[in-house]
């Protein structure tokens, strides 16, 4: 429980110690933490990789290929792609970004500048794709007076992947920086 004997404003504790004294009453001393922060952001990125991967992999069949269909072809930033290409290969190109991105992001632990590429790209495609939400027609319907997403529903997980791919972005970057200057 926690002592309300103890707080920040106590001059006896400091801040650093008072948080230090919580966390051991919650039993997470800072290795406990520091080893949770890091199993997170390892499930974060190599989540992330895999959702590409199966979501890149997913646009060569021909269902996928239709189901973007009208994202697409409503899309101000994708529009063109089917000036220059049919459906499947509109398709599988956007497989292979997505695939691209995929495995940069899984390099991390070895190329931690590629990864943050990697999830920097996938901060623009999850821009791209949460556009789908404005351009495309019928993503949102009104039900008593407030707007709702209909068929844009399942685009909201783009807000999700589109925090983690910042999220491993920065870190990526982070890790690349304190590498260097190890060096």
């Amino acid at each position: 429980m926690n002592n309300p004997s103890v707080t920040p404003t106590n001059s006896s504790q400091s801040p650093l110690n008072y948080a230090q004294q919580q966390n051991t009453a919650l039993g997470l001393d800072a290795v406990k933490i520091q080893k949770l922060n890091a199993f997170g952001m390892g499930v974060s990125r190599y989540g992330l990789a895999a959702l590409l991967l199966i979501f890149g992999v997913l646009k060569f069949t021909n269902f996928e290929a239709k189901a973007i269909q009208p994202l697409v072809e409503n899309s101000p930033l994708m529009s063109w792609l089917y000036q220059v290409a049919d459906l499947r290969t509109t398709s599988g190109i956007i497989g292979v970004v997505e695939i691209g991105l995929a495995v940069m992001i899984a390099l991390r632990a070895w190329f931690p500048r590629v990864s943050a590429l990697g999830s920097i790209g996938g901060i623009l495609m999850f821009v791209t794709s949460l556009s789908f939400l404005i351009s495309t027609p019928g993503m949102w319907t009104i039900l008593e007076g407030l707007p709702v997403p209909t068929d844009g529903g399942f685009i909201m997980k783009d807000l999700i992947l589109l925090g983690v791919s910042i999220w491993t972005a920065a870190e990526a970057l982070q890790y690349a920086h304190a590498e260097r200057n190890r060096r």
